[in-house]
This record gives C-alpha cells, structure tokens and sequence, in this order.
C-alpha cells in the first residue's frame, strides 16, 4: 500500500506541477482558449466532441461509419489511433461543451499515470525509497518529450504510459509471476495506443535485456525468462494489437498520401544540448531533457564505482546507442514501426527520456560517493561548455543548472546519512524538482507560444453554438444533408456543429473520398488530408445538401437530389468539371454552356491543350492576365481553377480575392463569378507571381432553370431513402433499370444489393457508390465493413484462446499438489 500511495503522489506532483505551469503561462483552460490550426482544436477536440455525441446517442453513425464528415467515411481508423487512450474517456463525463477541457484532463491524467507507474517500475530495478522514485518519476513526465510533444497528442501520450508498464509486465517473466495478467498488460497498452505502444515495446525489450544481461542468475534462467517475454509479447500484441494493427494497415494504404518527413541530423553539440533543461530548438530536435537531478546522477553513473562496472557499461552504451537510433534513418524508421514517419520524426524520444530516468536510478540506489557525484558535475560542466550558444538554451537553463547541480549534490549525499539528515535531504530534493520542472515547463510552453505567435484563437462557445443550432434547424437526414460548410472553425466543422458536411481533416482520409470530392469541385488542404465543402449549387444539389451554413453564420436553402438516384447508364463525359457534374445529373442532361476560353489583355497564356493554360508571371507594373469567355446573359458563372495562385479580381463588386492554389498542397473550389452582364462577356483578370495553370476549360455557366428540372426529374425516380449506423438503403420506383448512384464516395469496404440479394463490391460512378439494377429492382441497399477488422479479430481470438489454456494451465498447476 505504502508503495501505490507514493506511485500515486508523484503522479499527482507531476499532474500539479504542469498545471500549476499552464495557469501561470495562462493557457488553456486558465484564461485563454485552444488556438486554431493546432492538431489540438482542428482534430483532437472534434473527435473527443464526436467521442461523446457516439456515446450520448447523438452522433450521425456508428463505430464504423461517420456520416458527418467527408459525405461518409470510416470511423474505426480515428477511433483507435485517437480515442483509445482510457485516460480520453474523461470526456464522457464532462457537458458537451466542455469537451475541451475534458481533453485537457485526458493530458494531465496520462501524465500522472505515466510517472506513477514509473515510480513503481523503478523499484524493480533497485530498492529504495519511494519518495526518491517518485522525484526522478517526475522528471520522467515532466521531460522535454512531454512538454514539446505529448501534450498536444493525449493518444500518444499513453506512451509515457506503455513504457513503464510494458516494464512491469516482462519484469513478471524475469521474477516468473503472473504471466497471465502480465499479457493482459500488453494487450491493453497495444489497444489504448498501437502506434507509441510499438515504441515503447521496442524500449521495453531493450529494458529487459539489459536487465538478463547484468543479472547474476544463471545462463538457462535468463533464457527461460527470455523466453516467456517473448510469449508475452506475442500473445498481448495478437490480443490487443492485431485487430488494430491490421485495419490501420489497411486504412493507411487506401487513405489520401502524405508528405514524408525526412528529419535532418542535428550536429553533435545540438543533440547534446537538447539534454539541459529549460528550452526550446527551433528546429525540430530529439527533446530528451528529464530534469537536473536525472541528469545529473546520469552523469555520475559512469563513475560510481558501487554499482558493478557490468552494469555501468551495458546502461551507458545503451544510452548512447538508443541516442544514435534517433538520428539514423534506418533505425528511425524501426522506431516507427517499419513506416516513414509524418510530421514530427523524434516522436520516438520518450523512450529515451525513460532510459535516462532508469539510467539514473541504478545510480541512485546504490547511493553515489562524492567522488562520482563531482566526476558527473565535471562532466555536466563540460556539457554546459559545448552546448553554450546552442538555439535550445535559454538562460532558464543556467540557472536550473546553477542552483540545481550545488543542491542535487548536497541531497543525493544526505540521503545516506542518518535519519536526520535523510528527511532534511528528502525535502531539498522534493522542491528542487518540483521547482526546476515547474519553471522548465513554464519556459517550454512561453518558447512553444512564441514560436506559434499569430495564430488566432479558436472560436469561442457562443460563437460554436449559434452556428450548431442552424445547422441544425435545418436537418433533415436521410432526407437530405445539412453541410456546416467549408471549414468556418476547424478542419472538422460537421463533427463540432452536426449535420452530414464534407469537412472532414484526417490522416486516413481515404484517397477515394479526396479525389472524388475534389473532381466534383470541392477544395482541399494538406495535399488532400482536408476535404472541405461543396460552394456551387450543382455539387451541392447532386450531394443532397439542402441546407448548408454560409461562412457570414447565414443559411442558404436549396432543393436538392435525394441521396440515392438512378441513372439511365453508367459512366459519361469527365472530359471537365462541368462534364462530370452533368453526368450525375443524368444522360442528356445539360445545366451548363461551356465557353472557350479567349484570352484578353496583359500577358498571354498558353494554351496546352486538354492539359490546360499556364499563365506566366505578371511583371511588375504591368496589367494583369485577363481571362473571357462568352456566355448567355443572365447565366450563373463560376470558375474552375484548382491550382490558381495570384490576385483575382472581376469579381462581384468590384472585389479583388488572393487565391493560393499549389497542386496538390492546397485545391480551390468552385469560385462564384456572379451573373453573365448582357454583354455575354465572362472576364476575370489575373496577376500571378510564379507562373500558375487553370484547366482548359475554367469557366461554367449554370441555368438555375435548368438544374431545377435535372433536381426535380431525379427526385421522382426515388420514394424513400433510410440510412442506418454504417448501412444506407433506398426504395425505387418497382422495375427501375439502369445504375442506382448513392451520394456517398466509393471508398473500399462497401457492399451493395438489390431487392434483398447477395451484398457484393459496388461499381463507381464519378467517384461515387454505384449499383446496377440489372433487368428491374425497387430497392437497393448497401452497409460498411470496415476492411481489416474481421481477419485482425480472427486472430486475436486465437490469441484469447492460447491466454485461456495458459491461464488455466497455471491455475491447475498451483491447485495441484506437487
């Protein structure tokens, strides 16, 4: 009991002292809200709010499916890369409003469970006492990984949490107790968090084997607990890993490419710098900092001669090679799972943090002379040389160092006196590190803030609920969709607001779903990561959106197709845009005149043909590039021009709009040019910096008339449409023949059947779900299965099966008498 309780008071010191960090630098929740464009308020904050609605029985679709984002996509690959970490499910107990800070708990109690069950890992490793655990445990979770990274992520953060308890669970194996529930261990820390608990498996082996090679037990012992880790492994990761391993793996190679990171390797005395205490590199470095008492004793383990030269020299060679694995490509690709890795390349470094943090008590426990102690100060004065000037020390840092070192010194020496001097040590230790992680994380969040400085604030409550209750007033699924539009708060407005949008920012976006909107006209971000909304009428009225929210919180209303319509063929002219558009409307069916393009004045374009026009620079004090087209008067124009960038101007009102089109970074949507004037001349200008493109045919002019007909004669072939968790189903007028199309992109795992029949792979149709109704139907009807899950269920029920006659091997075994 003495032991948990102390486990459990570091982990509240270490959750205490980053909050007491956060009110002081006055970040959110204390007097300031989640700024925009971080992972945080774009992603995180809308699946936790998506997390609750699934949970209170308000979120539009199941497990599998999100029917809010994206006009339909998977919901599983989200689910158990962000929302498994237990310690998210504070969420559920907090008003949907306040799903914010519920997410800030998530971070404060990974944070305190991570150092508690480090503190209790520690003891495994050498006797002594907790209270000295529980300071290097702090420092533990209070490391530069942490402050830098892991806050914004709560799903990684359960990495601080899977490193120590994968520890604890082959420590079993080492000391043969408790196999069962040491694999129950692994199998809950791989669910919570496949991607950091691969990580932190790789530190745990490493931890185990440097144990088996300095124990003092037999050779056949340490094979024979060798062995059993290996059983453990492989049984928890084929629990709890498989059915998440292998739907990820699946989703990642259907969803949209990303950019891959290639991480540059940091100069020696940067590395090293990225040891002290207190900042920030402005570039992305390894963050390993655990505090001046970690590495101070880190230092001084070379040196103490009490703990056996075997130990000293298999824990510093471990240290220096997991150090080297973070800036060589191969190994860095080990450390993230055999796969490149996107966005921050040292998101591994926690594992280092830990070694240091153990590294650090061996020589603790067996109680450091001062001659080692001053050998490590020698050393951490030569660190502090070669590291000056470096961009990652503040002069935070020399005086964490400068008070730190003298008083680490004089404690770490007390606590080998008599009781005394023990207890006087004890609390010279305690609010040395309280103190020093308390300002070191201060320093990290003002360094993190500045380095963010000038992105706004995220929309307040009252700003996100005036735009849910219209959204809301106009809902009316399956009857019709009701968009949150093109990204007005985050990448995931329909998660935050409701209705069924296609905003939708994630890192399994299926590839299906960005091309298909974006050849429908819609834009994207993030080369295709960030889907946005339809803005031109067409592509909402072929969507079934019949209510969407102008970025002004106004409401446009429209008639629109119903979610399942029938096509007389399949296929059609995708030659443009507007091609493609019409094509879904139906055969024959024309809403748009299609003009050439006639160049005007300013710097010509040239013409490429199908591939388009590219137009080249403007020079400076010249007119700009003027683009025209003749169209009937009184016509709708809209222009098509994904990859623009420069400065567009004819637009209504005289306005002037930069657009900052980058193929494939960043797509533009459909841009509204106002009414042809009665002269039929369409015109824009453009004034370009780099040379840019536009399609061969940009310009469109749409006959309201026109699609209203197209609307109302597709609406009449379909009488009702239902739509379930992951499943969407319509009934047609009796012998309807052709293709039914749902106005749900194509993405893999759908299965679709006519009148009750056999479900099978459906067809695409402009990138949409399509079904031949063969020779007469009156009812399709399709559901979603997410691809992956069924085989990884499979073997993870072969793994529960091998767990049960384990177990009850064991149990038979201790019931037997020998």
């Amino acid at each position: 009991m003495r032991e948990l309780t102390g486990a459990a008071a570091a982990g509240a010191g270490a959750a205490g002292v980053y909050g007491a960090a956060v009110a002081a630098h006055g970040g959110y929740p204390f007097g300031g809200r989640l700024r925009a464009g971080t992972a945080m308020a774009e992603q995180l904050v809308p699946l936790h709010t998506r997390l609750w609605d699934l949970v209170h029985g308000q979120a539009g679709g199941d497990l599998l499916l999100n029917w809010r984002s994206g006009y339909g996509v998977p919901f599983l690959p989200d689910l158990v890369s962000e929302l498994l970490n237990p310690c998210s499910w504070v969420v559920l107990l907090l008003p949907r409003s306040q799903v914010a800070l519920g997410v800030f708990l998530a971070v404060l109690l990974s944070l305190g469970l991570g150092t508690a069950l480090m503190t209790l890992f520690l003891g495994r490793l050498g006797a002594g006492p907790v209270l000295l655990r529980g300071l290097l445990g702090i420092g533990y979770g209070l490391c530069a990984w942490v402050l830098v990274t892991g806050v914004g992520r709560p799903a990684w953060m359960w990495g601080l949490v899977a490193l120590p308890l994968f520890c604890l669970a082959f420590d079993r194996c080492v000391r043969r107790t408790g196999w069962p529930l040491g694999t129950l261990l692994v199998a809950a820390g791989w669910l919570a968090d496949f991607y950091t608990a691969a990580t932190a498996s790789l530190g745990a082996a490493l931890v185990l084997l440097l144990r088996l090679a300095v124990a003092r037990t037999p050779g056949r012992e340490r094979l024979r607990a060798l062995g059993r880790a290996a059983a453990m492994a492989a049984v928890g990761i084929a629990l709890g890993g498989a059915p998440v391993l292998w739907l990820t793996y699946r989703a990642g190679r259907s969803a949209q490419p990303a950019t891959t990171v290639h991480p540059n390797t940091p100069g020696l005395t940067d590395y090293l710098a990225q040891l002290l205490p207190g900042g920030l590199a402005a570039r992305a470095l390894p963050n390993v900092f655990v505090g001046v008492l970690g590495l101070l004793l880190v230092a001084a383990l070379p040196f103490n001669r009490r703990v056996r030269l075997r130990e000293r020299v298999a824990w510093t060679a471990a240290l220096l090679l997991v150090a080297a694995s973070f800036v060589w490509r191969p190994t860095i690709l080990l450390w993230h799972v055999s796969t490149a890795p996107e966005g921050d390349p040292y998101r591994s470094t926690f594992v280092l943090s830990g070694l240091l943090t153990m590294a650090a008590w061996v020589c603790l426990a067996h109680r450091p002379t001062l001659p080692a102690l001053g050998a490590g100060v020698a050393l951490l004065a030569l660190l502090a040389a070669v590291s000056h000037g470096r961009g990652s020390t503040r002069p935070i840092t020399w005086v964490l160092l400068g008070v730190g070192v003298p008083l680490g010194v004089l404690a770490v020496r007390g606590t080998a006196g008599r009781a005394g001097a023990r207890r006087a040590a004890a609390w010279v230790l305690g609010c040395t590190v309280l103190a020093g992680s308390g300002w070191a994380a201060f320093s990290v969040l003002q360094l993190r803030d500045r380095q963010g400085a000038g992105a706004p604030a995220a929309p307040n409550r009252a700003q996100l609920a005036a735009a849910r209750a219209l959204v809301g007033a106009g809902e009316r699924w399956p009857g019709g969709r009701s968009d949150p539009g093109p990204h007005l708060f985050t990448g995931n407005d329909p998660m935050l607001l409701g209705g069924e949008g296609g905003g939708y920012r994630s890192d399994y976006l299926p590839a299906a779903t960005a091309q298909a909107l974006h050849q429908l006209g819609a834009g994207w971000l993030l080369q295709g990561r960030q889907t946005l909304s339809f803005t031109d009428p067409v592509s909402q009225a072929l969507f079934g959106v019949t209510s969407s929210l102008n970025p002004d919180l106004t409401v446009r209303r429209a008639p629109a197709l119903p979610l399942v319509t029938v096509l007389a063929g399949r296929g059609g002219d995708s030659s443009s845009l507007w091609a493609r558009q019409q094509a879904l409307l139906g055969p024959g069916v024309s809403v748009y005149q299609v003009p050439a393009l006639l160049p005007g004045g300013g710097p010509a374009p040239t013409d490429h043909g199908s591939s388009g026009w590219s137009i080249p620079t403007t020079p400076a004090g010249s007119p700009p590039t003027e683009l025209t087209a003749h169209c009937a008067p009184g016509r709708q124009a809209y222009l098509y021009a994904p990859y623009l960038a420069g400065e567009l101007g004819g637009l209504p009102g005289g306005r002037l709009l930069a657009v900052h089109g980058q193929q494939p970074q960043l797509a533009l949507p459909v841009l509204a040019l106002g009414q042809v004037p009665p002269d039929g001349v369409v015109r824009v200008t453009v004034r370009v910096g780099p040379a840019t493109q536009v399609p061969a045919h940009p310009f469109g002019c749409l006959d309201p008339a026109a699609l209203n007909a197209a609307v109302g004669a597709g609406a009449a072939r379909t009488r009702a449409v239902s739509a379930g968790g992951h499943a969407i189903g319509a009934q047609l007028a009796p012998g309807s023949t052709g293709t039914a199309v749902l106005a749900v992109p194509a993405v893999p795992g759908w299965r679709c059947g006519v009148d009750g029949g056999p479900l099978r792979a459906p067809a695409s149709v402009q990138g949409l779900l399509a079904v031949d109704l063969g020779a007469g139907a009156g009812r399709v009807d399709c559901a979603f299965q997410q691809p992956g899950l069924a085989p990884g269920l499979r073997v993870a029920r072969g793994a529960g099966l091998v767990w049960l006659l384990v177990t009850g091997w064991s149990w038979w075994r201790r019931r037997t008498p020998r």
